[in-house]
């Protein structure tokens, strides 16, 4: 089956993707072991919190392992929409989805609620950083929330092209999506400017190493 993300955290990295796939990894990507999935649904987005990983998908799919990934359940979802983004930042986890949905969950991922959204727009990354996150989706939609994921502001945004992810590093928050398009800003995501982009193709994923 095909996979769509990965995360690390405790020594373990996990990967999730189509038909409910879930593998692991103990021993840093050498070798990987299937997991017993409770979904046939697609799962888009794994992240950890908190020593909990948590990996969101379609029909608003939600599952979540406290045991480093060995086993998973479902949680209770709010929603039927599918989710694309999922990050996790002061104690709180974040979802973002179809029709601008945005859930959240202030207890590892075992209950969700709906947070209040200014957008239909589809929403397919989300990050944390300088405790504020941020949104991002079809048409440059950006979000912003400095109120610890309960509600979302529209930000102003440079670009009409969608966005497909968002991260965060060295105070920065990075943005990339359709046409090679990256935007940037340093301003806790208040304000964004593009950036100088090596490429027109299409740019899916961000990340910041320290």
């Amino acid at each position: 089956n095909i996979l769509i993300d990965v995360t690390i955290g405790n020594n373990t990295l996990v990967g999730v993707g189509l038909s409910g796939n879930l593998v692991r990894s103990t021993d840093n990507g050498s070798s990987f072991d299937n997991v017993t999935s409770p979904t046939t649904n697609s799962l888009t987005k794994v992240t950890i919190g908190n020593n909990t990983f948590v990996a969101v998908g379609t029909s608003g799919n939600i599952l979540r392992s406290t045991d480093n990934g060995s086993s998973f359940d479902n949680a209770t979802s709010p929603t039927e929409n599918s989710l694309y983004g999922l990050n996790f930042g002061n104690n709180t986890l974040v979802a973002v989805g179809v029709s601008g949905n945005i859930i959240r969950s202030t207890d590892n991922g075992s209950s969700w609620d709906n947070a209040t959204s200014p957008t239909g727009n589809h929403l397919y990354g989300v990050t944390f950083g300088n405790n504020t996150f941020v949104a991002v989706g079809n048409l440059g939609n950006i979000l912003r929330s400095t109120d610890n994921g309960s509600s979302f502001d529209n930000v102003t945004s440079p670009t009409a092209n969608h966005l497909m992810d968002v991260t965060f590093g060295n105070n920065t928050f990075v943005a990339v999506g359709y046409s090679g398009n990256i935007l940037r800003s340093t301003d806790n995501g208040s304000s964004w400017d593009n950036a100088t982009s090596p490429t027109a193709n299409r740019l899916r994923g961000v990340t910041y190493l320290e």
